[in-house]
């Protein structure tokens, strides 16, 4: 019986994939046999061909070698393996560039501070190294009061001992909180009489008066402030950081809560010279900011300059790791000082967000919503499912990043509405014991639920949230795969991916999550051609073994963009 014609196109099709492309000849011809496609039509292949940063061909390597000429790069990967680029699906590349010149005040393996001591030397030290313009604060970055020793925050005294008279901010490790010494709360105007702002908290010692920690809005402000101060020779950092999400294999990359004044300078850098991957960029809104979601422009291509302006974001709670993740029920063991049925705080009001999300979705603008707790998720998706409901949407995607304290429920309705949860899934391993005492064993257990999306076919990415911690898209592979925490404890062991789903997360998914699973994702014609080149083959290393992988080679657009010799 003669195969209908569906059938037969099918059969061309898969055929064609493999040797029937543009007989253009290689200019990059990668051959071996651990190469992970990502995709089931070129799975088994052992070559794949680049020309024009383009994949024209992914198949055998007996029936593509005709394609080398003398002009032609050839591969041999031998034991190595080839996989399509990472895609970064939360981070902040401008955060990431404007930190270079900063002061690393990180716990272990970020950084070496592992008490308030530690702190205040390092700090010091930085100080008597900087060359502060009159007016400049210094700045310093990611302290974590829940490794230090003394297991809580820096205040303005220990602040002081660096400068009592140049004003000092030092970031949380999540961002979400700040430091600042007794001469930035006199430049800032805050004293014992100053009420919080709304959606923050300016923390009081036992007299009343402000002791320099500073929460959500009341630490936004200034951070977002004085972060501009890394304006200067902002290029070469911008590009600086670009080469180090490169080294760890990854092709493009989210700046998930840019400025426009940033948005504005980025486009100018890549359109003097291109960046070396591509960067989609998220402008940072309140969500009743009206004005500015109509002015927002969005850009769905690159236009050969390697940046655009890809949506819209808004934050609805804090952080898990700052224990000011809005929650539905009470923490188990929350900051300092509060009352038993502490469950932190909304950073936005309910109509504000009600307003923005119908604003951006109207406009077809593609959006992320930063919601770490369930109470602050549940806002984020009943938000979404009202104007779904009620207003003619099209696939629109809408990203809800972070979602640790995502609830089974709420993965359901995520699924419903259309959303897709974007876990910050390293938190496994570098807040994971922490999250038990905050949280209790139930919800501890299951932050970053990758295993219920994967179950309830729920479409899903992970990140890091770099600067938060390091860009190691082989560590996240690995926290993924393993959720061990810092103590060596397994959290939530239902919730772990298989290697294959891992990588599919860190590839295609993020590729689907910014529209882009047309050009990007896997190793398959007609792609842009973003490969990375592996020491091992991850999916034949021991899960426990992963983290130890690392990035020989990066291609974005078939240029290598980083060469580890």
């Amino acid at each position: 019986m003669r195969a209908p014609k569906s059938i037969v196109a099918t059969l061309f099709l898969l055929f064609c994939a493999g040797v029937c492309a543009a007989e253009s000849r290689a200019e990059l011809f990668l051959h071996g046999d651990h190469i992970a496609t990502v995709d089931t039509a070129t799975a088994g292949a052992t070559a794949v061909v680049v020309s024009d940063g383009t994949i024209t061909h992914v198949g055998r390597y007996n029936d593509l070698s005709y394609l080398i000429d003398a002009s032609t790069r050839v591969v041999d990967l031998g034991e190595r393996a080839l996989l399509p680029g990472f895609i970064d699906s939360h981070g902040h590349l401008a955060a990431t560039a404007r930190f270079i010149d900063y002061a690393n005040l990180s716990f272990p393996p970020v950084g070496n501070v592992t008490d308030i001591d530690t702190l205040v030397t390092q700090f010091q030290r930085h100080f008597d190294q900087s060359n502060l313009e009159a007016g400049q604060w210094l700045i310093g970055y990611g302290y974590d009061d829940s490794l230090l020793k003394e297991n809580r925050h820096p205040t303005r005294n220990d602040l002081d001992k660096v400068s009592k008279t140049i004003p000092i901010y030092l970031a949380h490790v999540s961002g979400h909180l700040g430091v600042v010494n007794s001469a930035a709360l006199t430049e800032m105007g805050i004293d014992g009489e100053t009420p919080n702002p709304a959606g923050g908290v300016i923390r009081r010692d036992a007299n009343g008066r402000a002791n320099g920690v500073l929460e959500e809005t009341a630490a936004m402000h200034v951070f977002q402030q004085q972060l501009l101060q890394g304006n200067s020779d902002l290029e070469r950092k911008v590009r600086a950081a670009i080469a180090l999400y490169a080294s760890y294999g990854i092709t493009t990359i989210q700046d998930g809560g840019a400025s426009a004044a940033d948005i504005e300078l980025f486009t100018a850098f890549a359109s003097k010279e291109p960046f070396a991957v591509d960067v989609a960029a998220y402008n940072y809104l309140a969500p009743d900011d009206e004005s500015s979601i109509q002015r927002f422009k969005h850009q769905p291509g690159y236009r050969d300059s390697g940046y655009r302006a890809a949506g819209i974001k808004f934050a609805l709670d804090g952080s898990p790791q700052g224990r000011t993740a809005w929650m539905r029920a009470p923490y188990a063991e929350g900051p300092e000082g509060v009352e038993a049925d502490y469950v932190a705080y909304s950073t936005v009001t309910p109509e504000a967000y009600a307003k923005g999300v119908q604003a951006v979705l109207s406009k077809k603008i593609p959006m992320l919503v930063h919601a770490n707790g369930d109470a602050a998720i549940q806002l984020m998706l009943d938000g979404l499912e009202d104007v779904v409901t009620n207003m003619e949407v099209e696939d629109h995607r809408s990203v809800i990043i972070h979602a640790q304290l995502m609830g089974l429920d709420q993965v359901k309705q995520a699924l419903r509405v259309g959303a897709v949860p974007s876990f910050f899934a390293s938190h496994t391993y570098f807040w994971g014991d922490w999250h038990l005492r905050s949280f209790g064993a139930e919800r501890g257990e299951n932050i970053s639920p990758t295993g219920w999306a994967r179950a309830e076919g729920v479409p899903f990415t992970v990140h890091n949230d770099t600067p938060v911690v390091p860009p190691d898209m082989l560590r996240l592979l690995w926290a993924t795969t393993n959720r061990i925490t810092r103590s060596g404890r397994v959290i939530g062991g239902s919730q772990r991916l298989s290697v294959e789903d891992g990588l599919y997360a860190l590839t295609q998914a993020g590729a689907f999550q910014l529209f882009e699973e047309s050009i990007k994702g896997s190793i398959s014609v007609g792609k842009q051609a973003d490969l990375i080149i592996l020491n091992k083959d991850p999916r034949e290393t021991p899960v426990e073994d992963l983290g130890e992988l690392f990035v020989e080679e990066t291609f974005a657009r078939g240029r290598s963009v980083f060469r580890l010799h």
